[in-house]
Order: C-alpha cells, then sequence, then structure tokens
C-alpha cells in the first residue's frame, strides 16, 4: 500500500475538511478504504500524497464562463427588448389618458341638436321641457342620466 496511509476517522476528518459523521458515510457507502482494529476503533486509508492540480477543470471552468457569458448577453437582449416594449405600451397609455376628457365630453353632447333626450319624450308620453337652463342641464348631463333620469 505504498502511496496510502493510515489515520483516524479524526485525523480524516480533518484532512478532507468534513465532519467525522460525513467520513463514516463514506466508509459505509466504501467510497473510503477502512479497516477496524480488535479494540473497536475505525481507521480510513488515504492517499498520501495531496491531490495534484489538474488543468481539466480550469478548461471546464473557461469554457462554462464563455457559456455564462453568451447567457448573460442573450438576457440583456431579452431585457432591452421587453423595456423598449413596456416604454411603448407607456406612451399608448399616456395617449389614451390624454383623451378620456375628449371622449367623456363626445359621449355626454347630444348626437342630433332637438333630438329626443329620454325614451319618454320619444314616445311622446314624457313633458316637454320648458325654458333654455333645463336644456342646457340636459346636455351637461352624462347620457345614462339622461336615459334613466337620474
Amino acid at each position: 500500500m505504498a502511496g496510502t496511509r493510515r489515520v483516524t476517522l479524526r485525523e480524516a476528518s480533518e484532512i478532507l475538511g468534513v465532519s467525522v459523521e460525513a467520513v463514516r458515510k463514506r466508509v459505509k457507502r466504501t467510497s473510503l478504504r477502512a479497516d477496524k482494529d480488535p479494540d473497536g476503533r475505525v481507521y480510513v486509508y488515504l492517499d498520501a500524497s495531496p491531490p495534484t492540480s489538474s488543468t481539466e477543470p480550469e478548461v471546464e471552468g473557461s469554457e462554462m464562463v464563455g457559456e455564462l457569458r453568451e447567457q448573460v448577453g442573450y438576457l440583456r437582449e431579452q431585457l432591452r427588448r421587453e423595456q423598449d416594449a413596456h416604454a411603448e405600451a407607456r406612451r399608448i397609455i399616456a395617449g389614451l389618458v390624454q383623451r378620456v376628457p375628449e371622449l367623456e365630453a363626445s359621449s355626454e353632447r347630444p348626437e342630433q341638436p332637438g333630438a329626443p333626450q329620454t325614451a319618454e319624450e320619444e314616445q311622446g308620453r314624457g313633458e316637454p321641457r320648458s325654458g333654455a337652463g333645463e336644456a342646457q342641464e340636459g346636455a351637461q348631463r352624462p347620457w345614462w342620466r339622461r336615459v334613466f333620469g337620474r
């Protein structure tokens, strides 16, 4: 067993940087080789040399960084498009809000001057209006008040 060393569970946990319980679970799963001495103490076999760093993780990391940069670029472009669409929607809404008073004013005006204002007047059952003040007041009231008489 050249290249390996025999250590206790506690030493293995310190070397590996994990808890003692994590080392026990690795032993149980057989991902770490271990044995038990006659008095019940568990020893773990670890590589004597520290793990060497290879260039593969760096290559994979740089590829991942490139892919993530592409995704960030795509998401930025998508966000810009959504912001443009939102600005257009706000512009349209602002135009419509400015027209609301015009639309209300046009809906309050009688369509034909001298036309009956209510259904009763149209059928001849209603009392004719007298005076210009009432005619003026009828033109200022909303259509639904003129129709329903409120």
